[in-house]
């Protein structure tokens, strides 16, 4: 980002906020397999419901802009992201950016043999609303959750057929 109110915004929008959700999947393939399939932003599409991913700006690693459209009927919400750190073939950073998704991301793979690796998605996101968005979280979490978990159970399949990356 060019301007300093921009700049502001992303170190803002980088610090963790009150709604933590994590979701963890084996992938049976070879870590350095599964962070390429990580890094295939675009094909982001086929394993998480409802969503378009794209590269706005960059190569999709550090300092590229992501932009995430989950369409359900009339109701969209655009997602946009910077990738902030990636230390391949371990850790993808990302700090959510927009108007209501806020807040640092990771994707984190561990290698636990030479093809078995553990995939880590963890987002810390600002909650709006105030008050009310705190309050809510408890009862909007476990759908979150959820939602992660079978999007990373997804992507672990495409991962082990050899259709992502």
């Amino acid at each position: 980002m060019t301007d300093p109110a921009g700049a502001d915004d992303l170190r803002e929008a980088a610090q963790p906020g009150a709604g933590e959700v994590t979701a963890t999947v084996i992938v049976d393939a070879p870590a350095e397999r599964v962070f390429a399939a990580l890094l295939a932003w675009e094909r982001q599409s086929d394993w998480i419901p409802f969503t378009r991913v794209r590269v706005v700006e960059g190569d999709g690693r550090e300092g590229s802009r992501i932009e995430a459209v989950t369409a359900l009927g009339r109701a969209t919400l655009r997602d946009e992201m910077r990738v902030v750190r990636v230390d391949e073939p371990y850790e993808i950073g990302v700090v959510h950016h927009g108007q209501l998704l806020r807040g640092p991301g990771v994707l984190r793979c561990t290698q636990l043999g030479r093809d078995r690796t553990q995939v880590v998605w963890h987002e810390w996101f600002h909650l709006p609303g105030g008050r009310a968005g705190r309050l809510a979280w408890p009862v909007l979490w476990p759908g979150s959750k959820l939602g992660l978990t079978q999007a990373l159970k997804r992507f672990a399949r495409l991962v082990e057929q050899g259709r992502l990356p």
